[in-house]
């Protein structure tokens, strides 16, 4: 046998070394546990890898967790109120509607099949808007359908996109072209109504104006980017946020574009769009990087930022940032909800943040009262209190829908949650829809159910209201109304 030099000796004494340590050690941990009357140590002291105490890395994320002083303690929510028009996403230009008399009896009235659900290019995803008895909707091919609110018989359609050879692009991201090239489809954007005007937010670079009465084309202009959100309209102007963070102000009686003012560039995003809120000359846009900015309405001056953003060690989806849900004004505060984990109270005149919750959402919050209610991204409706930030309670809303699917022969199944959308605090009942299908209702005091519809679609838009009824657009490019 060949002579060992010494740098192999050295190494193979410090392998011996290591071995005769851990056997050492297993061994003085074997003869413990064999030494009678406890002389080895107790036994939870002695757990070995394989067998000791697991502990959850989800306890180490900041959870919400019911006020200790909130317990018990009753809260006001004012009366119903009756809305005789729902001109904007948000119902008002604030995006904020505490209770309205709708739907008293919680039952379907009509479906209207308005055209063209979601498809791999193309989407469902336009709030609802109403005004002068009708109901204006956007499909999932750009239509927009004008619908009587009371019989559901359709009065007029118009399709915005344009001509196949003047599209430049579709949304960057979702599997759509960007640039000068044919595309083959291109979804976002949205409807709002005012003036007798009805004004159309598009997926394919355009915003336009038709007659409310008739469907005419009134003015059209192209834009740079697809425009995301659906839009907000307030006085002389109409708002709206494009795929690249830019919020834009239009003239509406021209078009012509008065200001605009351009967020931190972010290329991740959720599907779903958010509406800026206005009050007097205060305009709160929404960015999907998280930001939430307060402008002025006239100018578009930057007065405050904020930036509502949460890292989780445990979810890679919280670098998404995007406020998906309508930021609220109400009682001189900005409520919003960002995807990565932050709901936050912020003062509408300095952006100072008065409270904030991790939760992680895509809907906008409901302030109500002296409550502000909200939904998570997982399910989960938490009644907050509205001075203070503390929780009463949170509520898991797929409690028994939660199921498998999608698996071979019992292996590999997916775990699939309903996704919901709302709330909406309608004659004494807080609604939601969700993607099973189902409008459903809540106690707004206790958070327990009362009733549920079937809406024969997935329902990924959250109700409007208007003239005592409910409406919810379906996934498959249904309008149900509720009375």
């Amino acid at each position: 046998m060949p002579a060992l030099n010494r740098p192999v000796l050295k190494r193979l004494a410090k392998v011996a070394l290591v071995g005769g340590v851990a056997l050492s050690v297993a061994s003085c941990a074997a003869q413990r546990a064999m030494l009678p009357f406890g002389l080895g140590g107790k036994e939870e002291n002695t757990a070995i890898a394989t067998e000791g105490q697991r502990i959850s890395v989800l306890e180490f994320e900041q959870q919400l967790a019911p006020s200790a002083a909130l317990s018990g303690r009753d809260f006001f929510l004012p009366g119903p109120q009756a809305a005789t028009a729902w001109p904007v996403p948000g119902g008002t230009i604030e995006n904020s509607v505490e209770h309205v008399i709708a739907a008293p009896e919680f039952a379907v009235a009509w479906k209207r099949d308005i055209g063209a659900g979601s498809s791999k290019t193309s989407q469902v995803m336009a709030p609802i808007v109403a005004d002068g008895g009708k109901v204006f909707v956007l499909d999932g091919d750009s239509t927009v359908t004008a619908v009587d609110s009371g019989s559901g018989e359709i009065l007029w359609k118009h399709n915005v996109k344009p001509d196949e050879r003047e599209r430049g692009g579709g949304i960057l991201g979702f599997g759509i072209g960007r640039g000068g090239g044919q595309v083959s489809g291109g979804f976002g954007g949205g409807v709002a109504v005012g003036g007798g005007k009805v004004f159309v937010a598009s997926g394919y670079r355009t915003m336009s104006a038709l007659d409310a009465a008739t469907g005419a084309v009134l003015w059209t202009v192209r834009t740079d980017v697809p425009l995301h959100g659906a839009p907000t309209v307030a006085g002389a102007r109409v708002f709206v946020v494009d795929i690249d963070n830019q919020i834009i102000a239009f003239d509406t009686a021209t078009g012509q574009q008065s200001w605009s003012y351009r967020g931190i560039a972010e290329p991740a995003r959720i599907m779903r769009a958010s509406s800026p809120a206005v009050s007097g000359d205060t305009v709160i846009a929404p960015f999907s990087s998280g930001e939430v900015v307060a402008l002025r309405a006239s100018n578009g001056q930057a007065v405050w930022n904020q930036v509502l953003s949460r890292s989780s060690r445990t979810s890679a989806l919280s670098e998404i940032r995007d406020i998906a849900g309508r930021p609220v004004i109400s009682r001189g505060f900005v409520y919003a909800v960002s995807h990565s984990g932050m709901m936050q109270a912020m003062d509408i005149r300095s952006g100072q943040p008065k409270w904030s919750l991790p939760v992680a959402g895509v809907n906008a919050p409901l302030p109500a009262g002296d409550v502000v209610y909200v939904v998570s991204k997982s399910g989960e409706l938490t009644l907050v209190n509205r001075d203070t930030g503390g929780v009463y309670w949170t509520k898991d809303l797929n409690v028994g829908r939660v199921r498998q699917e999608g698996g071979l022969f019992g292996f590999f199944d997916r775990t699939v949650r309903p996704e919901w959308s709302g709330p909406i605090l309608a004659s004494n009942r807080l609604v939601l829809v969700n993607s099973d299908g189902e409008a459903v209702a809540f106690d707004p005091k206790t958070g327990l159910q009362t009733a549920s519809i079937n809406l024969g679609g997935p329902a990924y838009v959250a109700p409007a209201a208007y003239n005592g009824a409910l409406y919810v657009l379906t996934d498959r490019g249904e309008l149900v109304s509720i009375r």
